[in-house]
């Protein structure tokens, strides 16, 4: 045996039991009690969790968005993850017109292959399906393990926007190859014309970035993507709820029996759209924005009653200079927040703090993003399965700065927030990648990870 971890408390998305756990090669050989101590390396746990590691299923690493470029690239953003406890990263290529899936993949696979530091996998935002082609090459896309694409109901000046035709159509197609559509859910026009009516009023500050995309319009998109879901009958994720009536809409179309996923982030259920009026409100500019504390109550209370299947944190940092840009013009803020590192602490301190269960948080960021998404080697630690394994004290406290974070960004809408527990010990397929506080792994390290179909 490589690596015996002996002595601790081992948490499932259904249990929790004391026992040791083996590791050879990479993959989980044994797991039970007293276990011979003849690995290579022999780790006591006692007094804390073994936990399977987390899968981010959604960040945008080295996107250009906003002017800029988000300020983690694929090494730093996966640093980060792996001081997070994040084993695992999805990241979102986006297809442009006049290029194809497979090219834009294979070009991201190799800058991986270099830079990244954990397992990664990709879904691949749709913006043009060109006559035709793209949707031909979905087929080829879900052969080669990507089994999920993503579509948005904004960005139109962005060229990211999709219309509801050309939605439908990759509904019916994802159904028919056995993949899924992600949905950015938020109604441009709405968005639009608010804009427009606030910038010709002088009403710049963050707090209108909020105004213009309050929860109504969010809440139209998430029941519009959800009705043609349902009556093509094609799985749908919607990423990043972070509304009462949208939640409320997939929630109930889940009880009828349709396949309606739904993911929220930390930063829903830590913040409210309150942070808009703050004086570093424009660090906060993400979309959709948080929203009022009706929306984020519940949220919450569909994280506790097993309504909501994933929490990823839309991983998009930008630097603060970057965000300065809008400081007197919301329209000008690159829109996104920094999260990777802090998506399992900080569910896990949730747990720790009693307001949802160890299991709960082990379901939500690591064993519904495996079956969802087809990582059948990943999200819970059994036998066979690779060994992404993190070790959690819960004693121990945090307060996260930038300055003890790992990724390349300058601040963190985190700051200053204290978590009880937290992670000492990141394993990835065996190799010790974060310990105490410091990134102990390697650029190069991480694997991409080939993905079941929902046909398999």
């Amino acid at each position: 045996m490589d690596l015996l971890i002996k002595n601790g408390t081992i948490v499932t998305s259904s249990e929790t039991y004391s026992a040791d756990l083996a590791v050879k090669d990479g993959k989980i050989v044994a797991i039970g009690t007293l276990l011979p101590e003849t690995a290579t390396t022999v780790i006591d746990a006692k007094g804390k969790l073994v936990l399977p590691g987390a899968i981010d299923v959604h960040t945008h690493l080295a996107m250009p968005f906003g002017g800029t470029v988000s300020a983690d690239g694929y090494f730093s953003g996966t640093r980060a993850a792996a001081c997070g406890g994040v084993t695992t990263v999805f990241d979102y290529p986006v297809q442009r017109k006049g290029t194809g899936i497979m090219g834009l993949i294979n070009d991201k696979k190799k800058i991986c292959e270099a830079e990244a530091c954990i397992d990664y996998a990709f879904h691949c935002c749709i913006t043009d399906i060109e006559e035709g082609k793209i949707i031909e090459e979905m087929a080829t896309a879900v052969e080669e393990g990507i089994t999920s694409f993503k579509c948005f109901f904004v960005y139109k000046k962005e060229g990211m926007m999709v219309d509801d035709g050309t939605f439908a159509k990759l509904l019916a197609r994802a159904k028919e190859i056995g993949a899924m559509i992600n949905l950015h859910a938020e109604n441009p026009d709405l968005i639009d014309l608010n804009v427009a009516k606030f910038v010709a009023e002088g009403k710049l500050s963050p707090w209108y970035h909020y105004l213009s995309r309050p929860e109504y319009v969010e809440a139209e998109a998430d029941k519009r993507g959800i009705h043609w879901a349902k009556h093509l009958e094609a799985p749908l994720y919607i990423v990043h709820m972070a509304d009462k009536e949208g939640l409320e809409a997939a929630i109930d179309a889940k009880r009828e029996g349709h396949d309606i996923y739904v993911e929220t982030c930390p930063q829903y259920l830590e913040f409210t759209s309150e942070v808009y009026k703050r004086e570093d409100g424009r660090n906060f500019v993400c979309s959709p924005p948080m929203k009022g504390q009706e929306s984020q109550d519940a949220l919450w209370k569909a994280i506790q009653n097993g309504q909501i299947d994933t929490v990823a944190t839309d991983h998009c940092p930008f630097q603060s200079y970057e965000k300065d840009w809008g400081k007197d013009d919301f329209t000008k803020i690159p829109n996104g927040c920094a999260g990777v590192e802090n998506l399992y602490p900080y569910m896990l301190a949730a747990a720790n703090d009693g307001k949802i269960s160890f299991s709960r948080a082990v379901e939500l960021c690591s064993t519904n993003p495996a079956k969802i998404f087809g990582c059948t080697s990943k999200g819970s630690l059994t036998v066979g399965k690779d060994a992404d394994i993190v070790i959690y004290d819960p004693e121990k406290t945090l307060t996260i700065s930038v300055d003890n974070m790992h990724s390349d960004y300058d601040h963190t809408i985190w700051e200053g927030k204290s978590l009880n527990g937290y992670p000492v010990m990141t394993f990835s397929r065996g190799k010790l990648v974060y310990k105490d506080g410091e990134f102990v792994g390697e650029a190069g390290w991480g694997q991409f990870v080939k993905r079941a179909s929902r046909n398999d």
